[in-house]
């Protein structure tokens, strides 16, 4: 079947809204919001070298790491985007110190949803052309509608999110995401700049073949981790298993997916508790990973189920294929 038959990003919301347990509608528009800016920083990431918008901006963001001219773009593409639609009562930002609320024009406030954005995971690799990506989390309020928001509209356990996806910046730019009825991917046509659905319910293989994991510092990580990575490259059965890591969470974790596989950023004696963040990443990664069949921890706890205590809170994160991430989880029990 051709692209221009195929089924829109935006006929699909459209068709699917009433399977939406909230189907007022103001979903479909925040993710139509999410799908324009994505466009937006899209055009951009593509012109990176041609234009001076790669390198570092000489600024850091809350975690002390260098901002990339693309983060701030992104970040302020998704913010603006977002605030203009007036479909939100707040966002909060990896890029930001603190969450932003937003005030509707109208005198009835009536949004209902914060978002939680990673406006360009892996940002560190555009400088040298490897694909990068977006990554959000949206939430029912749980303050009164019409106040303002508070830290404790953005401190909800990833088991209430209600959407989440990613936007990965590739050979082709796709668009993946779920609201909590199975998983579809969209890729952009750019003659048209319209997403069309390419990957309809997708799914985790049982198993994989796959072991993502910066071992460049497999010294520093726990002993269950050690363990499990030396299984990986055993000669026995079906192994040893293919090492691939590409340093983008977004790109490592949509591989993984298609083909199967795990993804593993543990904590460690460098990091400590590791180095990606539970609400812009952890979260929506989690919430994709299980309703495309796949699992997602934190060790032995459900990443799902953590109750976060702060906005840029870390949390060590394995996730991918089911039966992959079970395997870990016998080695992680050794030492627990």
């Amino acid at each position: 079947m051709s692209a221009f038959r195929k089924q829109t990003l935006g006929e699909f919301i459209i068709e699917n809204q009433k399977s939406f347990q909230y189907s007022s509608g103001e979903l479909s528009k925040l993710i139509n919001a999410i799908r324009l800016a994505a466009k937006v920083v899209n055009h951009e990431v593509n012109k990176a070298g041609l234009v001076d918008i790669i390198g570092t901006s000489g600024e850091t963001n809350i975690q002390g790491e260098n901002q990339q001219k693309l983060d701030v773009f992104a970040n302020e593409k998704f913010i603006q985007t977002l605030t203009n639609r007036e479909i939100v009562c707040g966002i909060a930002s990896e890029e930001e110190d603190s969450f932003i609320s937003i005030n509707s024009s109208d005198e009835n406030h009536q949004n209902k949803y914060v978002v939680l954005i990673d406006p360009l995971d892996g940002s560190s690799n555009i400088d040298v052309n490897v694909s990068v990506g977006t990554i959000f989390s949206i939430y029912r309020r749980v303050t009164p509608v019409g106040t303002p928001v508070t830290i404790e509209d953005f401190l909800q356990p990833g088991n209430q999110q209600v959407a989440a996806g990613y936007v990965v910046y590739g050979t082709s730019t796709m668009i993946v995401y779920t609201t909590g009825d199975g998983v579809n991917g969209f890729t952009l046509n750019p003659a048209l700049g319209t997403f069309y659905l390419s990957h309809p319910n997708m799914k985790f293989p049982e198993n994989g073949k796959i072991y993502s994991v910066n071992e460049g510092n497999y010294v520093h990580f726990h002993q269950g981790v050690k363990d499990f990575i030396k299984y990986c490259q055993m000669e026995e059965e079906d192994r040893p298993y293919t090492s691939r890591y590409i340093g983008s969470l977004v790109s490592d974790f949509h591989r993984n997916m298609i083909k199967g596989g795990i993804y593993m950023y543990p904590k460690s004696s460098l990091t400590g508790n590791g180095k990606l963040r539970l609400l812009y990443e952890c979260n929506p990664m989690a919430f994709i990973a299980e309703q495309a069949n796949g699992i997602a921890i934190g060790g032995k706890t459900r990443i799902l189920d953590i109750q976060p205590t702060e906005l840029h809170q870390r949390v060590p994160f394995f996730c991918g294929s089911r039966k992959m991430v079970e395997k870990l989880q016998e080695f992680l029990d050794k030492y627990q």
